[in-house]
Parts: C-alpha cells; sequence; structure tokens
C-alpha cells in the first residue's frame, strides 16, 4: 500500500485537524474514499467472503429478562445468559425495563448530535481520549494501519463525570438519561453473570465493575466505496461488559466459530457483550468475542450507543487476575495476574485488536 509519493501519517495529519469526519466527507458527495481508509487486500478478502456467503441463518441469542424476580423463571435466565456469554460472547435482551420512547430519544439525540455542521462538533473535538468528552474520528486514528469509516462522541460518565455544560447540548440530557438506564441493565446482568459462575448475586458491583462507564456515541454514514474499508475494524472490547444500542440500519458482525454473523437488531432490543476483562475474571468461562463493522452503504447514516462498563477501584494490591473464589485443583488459573498499567498500557499503545491482552498474562 505504501508509495515512494504516499506520506500516510501527513494524510492522516491533515484529516484529523480538519475535524471534518467521515460524516463531513460523505455529506460533501465525494465518489471516492481518502486512501488512508483503505485497508489491506487480506482484511478486504474476508470481507468478500461473508458477503458473498448472504451469511448463515444462524442469530446470537435473543434472551426475555421479563419475570426475573419469579423464582421458577429466574434460574432458566440465568442458565440461557450463561450459555449464551460461553458460546457467543454476544446475546440481545428484551423486555429489559427500558422503555421503548426513551431508547428512541437516545438514538435521535445521537444522530442530532452528528447531523450538525462540522464547525459545530469541532468545538468538542479538544480534550483527552481518557476523559471528559471528546468528538472525533478514530480513536486509534494515529495508531491503526488503516482508518475505519465512523465518527464519534465519547463521555466518561463514572467515576469522574464531565461538567455539564461541556457536554454537546443538544443531546445532553439524553446522555445522562442514558447512563443511568444503561447502567440499570448492566447492573441486573451482572447479578446473572455472576450467579451464573456460582457467585453471590452482588459480588460484580462489589467489585466495582459498573463503576467506570464510558459513553460512545457512534455514527456511520453512507461510505460511497463500502468494499474498500471498514465501519470499524475486527476487535474484543477490552472492558468487563459492553450494552448496545443501534438503529435499525445493520452493520454489526460477530464471529462464530469460523464465520461471520450477522446482528439482526431486535426491535426494543439490546445487544450485550462481554469483554476481555470478563473472560479472565471468570477464568475463561466467559468469553470476550470479535466483533466488526462493515462500512455502511447505505444512505441512512447508522447510529450505534455503545455504554463500556468496567471496574473503578482494584484491588489493594493493584492488581487483578481470575476471581480465587472460582479457582480449584481442578480447575487452575489459565491467566496470571496483571496490573491496571499494564491493562492501561496494552489498549493506548496500539489499534484496536482482538485478546491482545488475554494473550499476554495466559499462563
Amino acid at each position: 500500500m505504501a508509495s515512494a509519493d504516499y506520506d500516510r501519517m501527513k494524510e492522516v495529519k491533515e484529516f484529523a485537524e480538519s475535524k471534518i469526519g467521515v460524516k463531513g466527507l460523505s455529506d460533501s458527495g465525494i465518489t471516492s474514499i481518502p486512501r488512508i481508509f483503505i485497508h489491506p487486500p487480506q482484511t478486504l478478502s474476508q470481507l468478500k467472503s461473508t458477503s458473498s456467503s448472504s451469511f448463515s441463518s444462524i442469530h446470537i441469542p435473543v434472551i426475555d429478562l421479563s419475570n426475573l424476580d419469579s423464582p421458577h423463571h429466574r434460574p432458566k435466565i440465568v442458565d440461557q445468559i450463561r450459555e449464551a456469554t460461553k458460546t457467543w460472547g454476544f446475546f440481545q435482551v428484551i423486555n429489559h425495563g427500558v422503555a421503548l420512547s426513551v431508547l428512541e430519544e437516545t438514538v435521535n439525540a445521537v444522530k442530532s448530535f452528528h447531523d450538525q455542521p462540522h464547525q459545530v462538533k469541532a468545538k468538542h473535538s479538544v480534550g483527552e481520549e481518557r476523559r471528559g468528552v471528546v468528538y472525533a474520528s478514530n480513536n486509534d486514528l494515529y495508531r491503526s494501519e488503516a482508518a475505519t469509516w465512523h465518527d464519534y462522541l465519547q463521555v466518561w460518565m463514572a467515576p469522574q463525570p464531565p461538567e455539564v455544560e461541556r457536554m454537546p447540548e443538544i443531546c445532553r440530557r439524553e446522555v445522562i438519561a442514558w447512563d443511568t438506564h444503561a447502567k440499570k441493565v448492566a447492573e441486573t446482568l451482572m447479578e446473572l453473570l455472576s450467579e451464573g459462575l456460582g457467585l453471590e448475586p452482588g459480588k460484580f458491583k462489589e467489585l466495582t465493575f459498573s463503576d467506570t462507564r464510558l459513553f460512545v456515541g457512534v455514527c456511520y454514514p453512507h461510505c460511497p466505496q463500502p468494499d474498500l474499508t471498514m465501519g470499524l475494524a475486527s476487535h474484543t472490547d477490552p472492558t468487563v461488559l459492553t450494552v448496545l444500542l443501534q438503529n435499525h440500519v445493520p452493520g454489526l458482525q460477530v464471529k462464530h466459530g469460523d464465520e461471520w454473523v450477522e446482528v439482526k437488531p431486535v426491535p426494543g432490543g439490546l445487544i450485550i457483550n462481554a469483554g476481555d476483562f470478563l473472560q479472565i475474571v471468570s477464568n475463561g468461562e466467559y468469553n470476550s468475542i470479535q466483533h466488526r463493522v462493515i462500512a455502511n452503504p447505505c444512505k441512512e447514516p447508522r447510529i450505534s450507543i455503545v455504554m463500556f462498563f468496567n471496574l473503578a477501584k482494584w484491588k489493594e494490591s493493584d492488581s487483578y487476575g481470575p476471581l480465587p473464589e472460582l479457582l480449584s485443583p481442578e480447575k487452575p488459573a489459565i491467566y496470571r495476574n496483571f496490573t491496571k498499567q499494564e491493562y492501561d498500557d496494552n489498549f493506548y499503545s496500539k489499534g484496536l485488536d482482538s485478546k491482545s491482552f488475554i494473550d499476554k498474562i495466559r499462563i
């Protein structure tokens, strides 16, 4: 891909500093994408192999959370969630307690933010990656080999929430409300996941597994050459748990065995997936799974609202690993302990990838 007259970093810097985002490029009516977005042949060949098979008829599990407090239904739901997180790493939940009107308001608010002129959005482009509020295109723009076709608004909601006035006014109310709703859903699921491991329902809450929260409102606008790039490269989430709300425009794909499965949004549903951290602390009982987003060929943008949940308080020794309660002579630890510094350095030192940290600490 490299040539004597192509200075990739120069073009990346020019794109980043223009603050136009891919939405601005798309809205300008371009018919070919800038070179920094073109992915290597091996990535693109994987896309072609899946699109030609028109996808299998299998889908990620859909789990109904109604009757959760019923002594008859709860054990069944725990079993369903344990099995889905072990075999798929992904599932959708329905009847999760959040009103359809709230889901629609949240999606519409994020879309309204991205629909603003780039000069307005650019006011939020100055910030730090690890705190506060940031608008950008690709969080790993300078670290990855090829850029992907999406823009995002990122808000760190906890443990240190930003000053309210720093949040974009056009979606401020909805972002704050969504943090509350998504946290409630995540904590319910963490109870069920904890029970699925034979632990007390409150164990994950006690370990502060929902106390670091990152809101990311992503826009995947129309791409004029979707066969040359990605919406989001294949990766696993480094966190404990992810709660995803999306509009009806497809694009998310999950790796299941050797094939990529398209995630078809269920009306009113939320998509849940396990992160690398959950795989480690569960000593491999739960799995974080590769997923990606294909570049959007539709005229309508794909809107995706992601809430990442991670722990806030590291143990006194500042190290984490498989939970001791899950270990025995028959089931020894398959991962070593690691520090917060190791964990952070791994994520922020490179582009998005899959399980690189898990591979580093595997015994």
